[in-house]
């Protein structure tokens, strides 16, 4: 890099050298209070399995014995991490998710039963703007009963799409398939439908306030003492 200076008669030479800066997908996980844990996904990405099994680690160590993961503002990413993550809290042989379309036959996602979370209550939380795997991760977890769905109704989008390249610069994106949660679910233009539906109110007087976030602490709790 060469810097011209006013008042300098000779530039200066710096060697700069290009850093990676690490964008995380977990935004936050820490412990609500003794035996609660909080971890907030923002999307899924290569690296948000990975994220999310060592933050659940981290909690664990701390003594967590129910969670709350958040997935409000996830539009989506990587279906296969996701469903990596959703395969922690099921036993062998369940249902994930499946695909299916006019000309795309049937394809299953099963859980192999490694989950080291089959035990752990849970709750997640979403709204209107969760989407694609945040509504498939949502949506298997309702359909097996693993822990309550909290927030508002998500996005809807539940498609199979690729891209063809037609040779000339162009391209087309046609959809092939649609997911379908575990109980045969299209979520498309449908989104999943909270059990516990609270729709988010600011607090004027106390901005750090979230009313769906304690809503998800009294679900959570009520199915530990259950």
């Amino acid at each position: 890099l060469t810097i011209v200076r006013r008042g300098e008669k000779q530039p200066l030479i710096k060697n700069i050298t290009r850093g990676s800066i690490p964008i995380k997908s977990v935004d936050v996980a820490y412990m609500f209070d003794d035996t609660t844990g909080f971890i907030k996904v923002k999307t899924f990405g290569m690296n948000t399995y990975d994220e999310f099994m060592a933050s659940l680690a981290k909690l664990e160590g701390l003594g967590m014995k129910r969670l709350i993961v958040d997935l409000r503002e996830n539009e989506g990413g990587i279906l296969p991490i996701a469903i990596r993550m959703i395969n922690e809290f099921l036993p062998e042989g369940k249902l994930i998710l499946y695909t299916q379309g006019k000309a795309s036959p049937r394809m299953d996602y099963n859980s192999n039963g490694k989950g080291k979370y089959q035990q752990l209550p849970l709750t997640v939380l979403i709204d209107e703007a969760s989407a694609s795997a945040s509504e498939i991760f949502a949506g298997a977890i309702q359909d097996y009963g693993l822990g309550s769905i909290v927030g508002t109704t998500t996005y809807g989008k539940g498609i199979v799409q690729q891209i063809f390249d037609l040779g000339d610069g162009t391209c087309v994106k046609l959809t092939m398939a649609e997911y379908y949660t575990p109980n045969g679910r299209n979520i498309h233009k449908k989104g999943i439908t909270p059990d516990v539906e609270v729709e988010y109110q600011r607090d004027e007087n106390n901005p750090n306030a979230d009313n769906q976030l304690d809503a998800a602490l009294e679900q959570v709790r009520n199915k530990i003492n259950q």
